[in-house]
């Protein structure tokens, strides 16, 4: 006799086939090492939902303690939008305490893309206003695309800046800047936002991707335990004085003294060849 289905199987096939905004890839080939998150919520230009953000810290939690990555490369593949920022459809049936535990929730998740080991490297293709530009801002490299458009709306929403673009676009680029772009919310083309040092490149539209890549793979061959302590040394060190950050740079050197790299990268130097860095 058939049976009649279950009333949970509709709800969890519905779940089950979501589509999901914020996916994970491990390139391979000549090109292994480079972790590739793609952001793909074209329904909504990529805005900050929760289940983005769930996919999103999951992204992170799967590359933090793996050696074999590299470096990571954040792009979207939603035409003409890098990310829109907040859902502001979600906000919309916040209340006051749930609006402010989204903002932190953001807060949260970009400090620790910022801190994740290995070097990042945002591929900004249109629009990337709001949590969008304050996540790019947590990568350690921008570039940005001909069609690019880069700024901080918030003030215009009666709001201000709260996933650390404050604090990260006033290091970046100075305070008097940074003050200017966000009291006015005006908005950058990648050229104006590389000439501000919003960006570390402008290319032309649709290439974003391709400098990021080739950005990677220069990376890629050096050695992985050099290139972490490197930014660890950069970003402890940039936040205190001069001596405190000579001290945060030499115990940095004292983590790379013993690995097997650092010895490779001496023999292969008298051998004439280039070095295989295994981040030992």
């Amino acid at each position: 006799m058939l049976r009649a289905p279950r009333l949970h199987s509709a709800r969890w096939l519905s779940v089950a086939t979501k589509a999901t905004q914020f996916k994970v890839e491990m390139l391979g080939g000549k090109d292994a090492g480079i972790a590739l998150f793609t952001m793909d919520r074209p329904d909504a230009r990529n805005a900050l939902g929760r289940q983005f953000m769930a996919e999103f810290r999951h992204a992170l939690d799967q590359v933090r303690f793996d050696t074999k990555v590299r470096v990571v490369i954040l792009r979207s593949v939603v035409p003409r939008v890098f990310c829109a920022g907040a859902d502001l459809k979600e906000r919309l049936g916040m209340t006051q305490p749930e609006a402010a535990a989204c903002s932190r929730g953001y807060r949260t998740g970009f400090t620790d893309l910022e801190q994740l080991p290995m070097p990042t490297i945002a591929a900004i293709e249109g629009a990337a206003l709001g949590g969008g530009m304050e996540m790019a801002l947590a990568c350690d490299l921008r570039i940005a695309g001909a069609k690019a458009i880069l700024g901080f709306p918030e003030t215009s929403l009666a709001i201000l800046p709260g996933a650390g673009g404050t604090q990260r676009a006033s290091r970046l680029i100075g305070i008097s800047k940074a003050k200017e772009l966000i009291f006015t919310s005006r908005r950058l083309n990648s050229e104006s936002a590389e000439k501000v040092g919003l960006v570390d490149y402008a290319v032309p539209e649709g290439k974003a991707y391709d400098k990021a890549l080739e950005l990677a793979r220069e990376i890629l061959p050096n050695g992985p335990v050099g290139v972490r302590m490197a930014k660890e040394a950069i970003m402890r060190g940039s936040e205190v004085d001069i001596a405190s950050g000579m001290a945060i740079e030499n115990a940095c050197y004292a983590q790379v003294i013993p690995t097997k790299d650092r010895i490779e990268g001496l023999v292969a130097f008298k051998e004439k060849r280039k070095p295989q860095y295994n981040g030992e």
